[in-house]
């Protein structure tokens, strides 16, 4: 595909089942990923007709905040800012919406994440211990390059704050 100009980002109008496939690939847990599909705003990354990657964006309990809940690109589509232009999308909603922080989770095992989101001006907020289990929809067994899959980590970012991110 072409350079990021040709990408476009908008907000989904159709169906989310259209998207589960991209969903599932930011998503381990089949009945995790069915509880919130059809929660929230979801954006996408649209080249010619096709759509590329998408966010979304969800409620929390916590006022003036919101949740970046799954974000995935194509993985023919990756390493070339579609992800970044899906978050600096999400964060100027965020604004015009005068939410005050984004916030996002990931698996601590999930090395390449921890990088992209801090990279984005995003710290750690905290660990939850044992959020990936069969309980919750989790194989057991689950690694993330060589490192079990348990533990889930929040991260944040004000919303207003001057760009954060680092080059790159």
């Amino acid at each position: 595909m072409g350079p990021l100009s040709q990408i476009r980002i908008e907000e989904h109008a159709g169906p989310r089942s259209e998207l589960r496939s991209l969903f599932e690939l930011a998503e381990d847990s089949a009945a995790q990923l069915s509880s919130y599909l059809g929660s929230g705003r979801v954006l996408v990354a649209v080249t010619g007709e096709s759509i590329v990657g998408h966010l979304q964006l969800t409620e929390t309990a916590m006022p003036g905040e919101i949740e970046i809940k799954n974000l995935a690109v194509l993985p023919a589509q990756r390493r070339r800012g579609i992800g970044r232009a899906l978050v600096e999308a999400a964060i100027a909603l965020s604004h015009e919406q005068s939410r005050s922080t984004v916030r996002v989770a990931t698996a601590a095992a999930d090395i390449a994440n921890l990088r992209f989101y801090q990279r984005l001006g995003f710290r750690m907020r905290s660990i939850e211990r044992d959020a990936f289990t069969a309980a919750t929809g989790y194989d057991p067994d689950a690694k993330v390059d060589g490192i079990a899959l348990r533990d889930r980590v929040w991260l944040d970012r004000p919303v207003d704050a001057a760009d954060q991110s680092t080059a790159g």
